[in-house]
């Protein structure tokens, strides 16, 4: 429960590297999701080259971050994995989602940065970095020393919950 409340969307990062095996600890993490059918139908594209970054930044309209961001993690789903058509969507949240937690115990920040469902910037992800046809841009998590600090969040809301009926 404390990585859950702790995660905050982290927009402001330090300039300071992060380390590579912390991002091998965040891919064992998203990894670690679970999927239907067991397919794992997920491919990672680690981005820390600044000019890509910036290029994102420039295109997509909430990825403004990225320009401070020293690393990125663009999450794909790959098609050919597919087990049950359109799970891959849910096996690729709970991979994001890991990535989001296990970042916070890294003593990391992270956002999530959503490119599917919106056609054009999946579009423009594609072809930024030649996706196959089978590969879908899925998500980009940046992720950073934390230059900036949020409370914890408890969002629970009695009001939404219903027992066996609404």
């Amino acid at each position: 429960m404390d990585a859950i409340f702790k995660r905050r969307s982290i927009r402001k990062y330090e300039d300071r590297a992060v380390e590579k095996e912390k991002i091998d600890e965040l891919l064992h993490a998203a990894m670690a999701a679970p999927s239907a059918g067991n397919e794992q139908p997920w491919h990672y594209i680690i981005l820390d080259d600044r000019n890509i970054l910036n290029n994102i930044a420039s295109t997509h309209p909430h990825a403004a971050m990225l320009k401070e961001a020293p690393v990125a993690i663009l999450v794909c789903a790959d098609l050919t994995k597919e087990k049950y058509e359109g799970f891959w969507v849910q096996d690729l949240s709970a991979s994001t989602q890991n990535i989001l937690l296990e970042a916070v115990s890294l003593g990391l920040g992270t956002v999530w940065i959503g490119v599917y469902p919106n056609e054009t910037r999946v579009n423009e992800i594609v072809k930024m970095f030649s996706l196959p046809q089978n590969i879908i841009p899925f998500s980009i998590v940046a992720v950073g020393y934390p230059a900036e600090f949020k409370d914890e969040a408890d969002r629970y809301d009695a009001s939404r919950v219903h027992y066996n009926k609404w």
